[in-house]
């Protein structure tokens, strides 16, 4: 239980699970193709810059709500991210 940690819909993930650091990596790589900041992005999408950084460093898993926000400011398709 060391490397697991509780996601809020009580799903446990290990921490050093590759899901949330591959996502994170390609909003990472699209947010700057489109030239947005992590804070210009976290503004659009109504999330602390923080929290975009936790994201992008694969350190929390959004909601689908917020995928697909993410999603529509980078102008892709949500399953594009996975």
């Amino acid at each position: 239980m060391d490397n697991e940690f509780i996601l809020p819909d009580n799903i446990c993930m290990r921490a050093n699970a590759v899901l949330p650091k591959k996502l994170g990596k390609r909003i990472q790589k699209r947010r700057k193709e489109v030239g947005l900041t992590q804070e210009d992005l976290a503004d659009k999408i109504g999330v602390s810059r923080a929290y975009m950084g936790f994201i992008e460093q694969g350190r929390n898993m959004p909601s689908v709500e917020v995928l697909e926000k993410i999603a529509r400011q980078l102008k892709i398709r949500m399953s594009e991210l996975f």
